[in-house]
């Protein structure tokens, strides 16, 4: 059985995430929701890092750490130069108004 991080080390762990990722998603494989935010950012030709969490032990923590950093637990949970900017709706969205390209090049 694999041992899984302390809160605070998963915290340490997303803020590092964040951090050395212009575009950073956490997602699921699975999720519909995250899809359409993989699908907005290729859209716009933007790379981003993703980690898909379902994959690990500690996916839960990890939900409940996101959820005391953006008071949502859901995901995709997607953040741009360091700043969360919601999930695969607000991604969408931002992409439909041709704002996502000029936030992550801001």
């Amino acid at each position: 059985k694999t041992a899984t991080m302390a809160s605070g080390d998963t915290r340490n762990w997303i803020e590092e995430k964040i951090a050395s990722n212009k575009v950073m998603m956490f997602s699921k494989s699975s999720c519909p929701f995250c899809t359409m935010a993989k699908k907005a950012l290729d859209s716009c030709g933007i790379a981003y890092a993703v980690e898909e969490i379902e994959k690990r032990k500690d996916c839960s923590n990890i939900q409940d750490t996101l959820c005391s950093m953006t008071k949502s637990r859901t995901v995709p949970q997607v953040f741009i130069n360091g700043k969360y900017i919601g999930g695969g709706t607000e991604t969408k969205a931002l992409a439909d108004q041709g704002k996502l390209k000029a936030l992550v090049n801001g």
